[in-house]
């Protein structure tokens, strides 16, 4: 199973969009303009093409799972955001956002083989899905059965992740790429969530390090979620607070060596491949400020509804 899972990563990547978002009100929310997106001319939107690449280099919440998992972490239920209340999640950024945070939340369950918890996360990102109307990416029934059953949890994970891979392609061809930025981020700051919880109980350096790694990532994110920051206090309250997280990650310093070169096949044809290595410094107190920031957007997010 794991070498399966290694080959989805890259698909995974893809789906769990991740960046940044908030809410800052529990009762009437500022909505989105007509069709989720802004007028022409009005923002420069990354190309498609940009936004994918931005998305490819993310570090996916099923990929910090396994990193989990094979360094023996007990499974944490506590992590999970709650899904009671879900039906009072009112505009299009508030169910954006938690869809993402539960695609992030579904990926834990599955990667640990809890698909008996995750019909009701399942059930929740459905009625996010049919408000937003893209439910009719999200074969429901089927993965409600392979959870139940814990039959082929491969099956389950590449389902679940094609699932929000369509709906990220639906959306950003569709003239509402603020709604898949918001997804992006919600996966995103989730991810992070769970990672840095962790790495403040168990330090372990691979997690450290991919944590470190974020700071190279949050700028994407910022990139990706600046065009809309003025399309609603909601979003230019998101923006904010991930500039908070990206500001704990001030004095992170990342560099990078060239690794041994290698072949591979591409296409029919042997090519030379280069990869490089990441050196992250990050001290313990900048671990705890990142994971600090971290948790308290998380948990604004979660609790604005």
């Amino acid at each position: 199973m794991t070498g399966t899972i290694s080959k989805l990563l890259a698909v995974i990547l893809l789906i769990f969009v991740c960046s940044c978002r908030n809410s800052n009100t529990g009762h009437v929310g500022i909505g989105f303009p007509a069709a989720d997106s802004l007028p022409a001319g009005e923002v420069a939107e990354l190309s498609y093409e940009a936004v994918t690449d931005i998305v490819q280099n993310m570090a996916s919440p099923v990929e910090i799972s396994s990193i989990l998992q094979e360094m023996q972490i007990p499974f944490t239920a506590e992590y999970l955001a709650p899904t009671q209340e879900s039906d009072r999640l009112t505009s299009n950024f508030q169910k954006a956002v938690m869809l993402g945070i539960y695609g992030a939340d579904l990926g834990y369950l599955n990667i640990y083989g809890k698909t008996g918890n995750s019909v009701e996360v399942l059930s929740t990102i459905k009625k996010l899905a049919d408000g937003l109307g893209v439910g009719r990416y999200f074969d429901f029934e089927t993965l409600r059965r392979l959870s139940v059953n814990k039959s082929n949890l491969d099956s389950l994970l590449f389902m679940s992740v094609n699932s929000y891979n369509q709906i990220d392609e639906f959306l950003r061809e569709n003239d509402r790429a603020s709604v898949s930025a918001l997804m992006i981020a919600g996966i995103w700051i989730e991810g992070q969530y769970l990672a840095t919880q962790v790495a403040l109980v168990h330090p372990d350096r691979i997690l450290t390090d991919r944590i470190g790694e974020q700071k190279m990532i949050l700028g994407d994110l910022l990139m990706l979620l600046r065009p809309y920051r003025e399309s609603s206090a909601e979003y230019n309250s998101l923006c904010n607070m991930m500039e908070g997280i990206n500001k704990a990650y001030h004095d992170v310093h990342i560099s990078y060596r060239l690794g041994e070169p290698e072949t591979a096949e591409q296409d029919g044809r042997l090519v030379m491949v280069q990869h490089e290595e990441s050196i992250v410094e990050m001290n313990v107190s900048q671990l705890e400020e990142i994971a600090g920031v971290s948790e308290e957007v998380r948990n604004k997010l979660i609790s604005d509804r």
